[in-house]
């Protein structure tokens, strides 16, 4: 059977990996003041960052609309695909899933994968999906097998500064002010599908991340060891190396250790100097 992956725009999959394991892409939207853009095709992050230093204000992002669904489920339909199996972004966070799934039933064997993630926690769901189409799964055993996987996976990012959450909203100028005075570094856990705080750190950016690693890795023996992601907005690229060389340290044979930058989502809601490492447990 012939079947076609597709995830909406927030699994923050580095082009090479999309070609590789012939994912398509369904983008949200990005709305920049007056305008709005189709995510990672009409603009790009550094467009956010921009944005955010000439106003001051956040963007806003927008769920991929019922109408757009339909319209790429029929075009994969039409090119010869006998599924479609579409992975989205946690639907405590967005309503693509609902709308994704109310497209779903305009077509046969077309399945959605609710990845109780965001980020690359939902692009390990989605490579898992892209490696069971290529060994000729069908949709519903791909969704079936990527459904038990959601509960597995671990992601966890750690935040600089708290300017784009106060910006967004989420948290309040005094906590904002005192966490960045402070120096304090959240740690942000995506539990069931939402996102709850975690530790928070204090120092400098470059050894709370290390730390932040340590606490992630060290004396774990329920890790899957196939892959793992460092994916980040705007860090330095010997920060990163750093970060690969820590994982390393703890778990030496990961058999992919893959970077990504973040997308519209992430950037939106957590600015520049943001990290995570993310995994699936065993």
């Amino acid at each position: 059977m012939k079947v076609k992956i597709i995830s909406d725009s927030t699994c923050d999959l580095s082009e090479e990996l999309l070609k590789k394991y012939d994912i398509a892409i369904a983008p949200l939207s990005v709305t920049l003041g007056d305008n709005t853009y189709k995510d990672g095709v009409e603009m790009n992050v550094e467009d956010i960052y921009a944005y955010v230093e000439k106003t001051g204000s956040l963007p806003t992002t927008n769920a991929v609309n019922l109408a757009d669904y339909i319209d790429i489920f029929r075009e994969w339909k039409d090119k010869g695909y006998d599924g479609i199996v579409h992975f989205n972004i946690s639907a405590d966070f967005s309503s693509s899933y609902q709308n994704a799934c109310l497209a779903a039933e305009e077509f046969d064997n077309v399945c959605v994968v609710d990845s109780r993630n965001l980020s690359t926690g939902q692009g390990l769901v989605v490579l898992r999906g892209a490696e069971l189409a290529m060994e000729g799964k069908t949709p519903q055993e791909i969704q079936e097998a990527c459904n038990a996987m959601t509960p597995k996976v671990e992601a966890s990012f750690v935040i600089d500064k708290l300017d784009y959450l106060y910006k967004g909203g989420r948290c309040s100028a005094v906590a904002a002010l005192g966490a960045n005075l402070l120096k304090l570094k959240p740690c942000i856990e995506v539990t069931d599908g939402k996102m709850d705080a975690g530790k928070k750190y204090r120092g400098k950016w470059e050894k709370v991340i290390l730390d932040y690693v340590k606490d992630r890795l060290e004396g774990r023996d329920d890790i899957d060891k196939k892959r793992i992601f460092i994916t980040h907005t705007r860090c330095l690229d010997e920060v990163v190396k750093n970060v690969e060389d820590e994982i390393k340290s703890f778990i030496p044979d990961f058999e992919e250790i893959l970077i990504t930058t973040a997308g519209a989502t992430i950037t939106t809601h957590c600015g520049p100097n943001t990290l995570g490492v993310l995994f699936v447990r065993k």
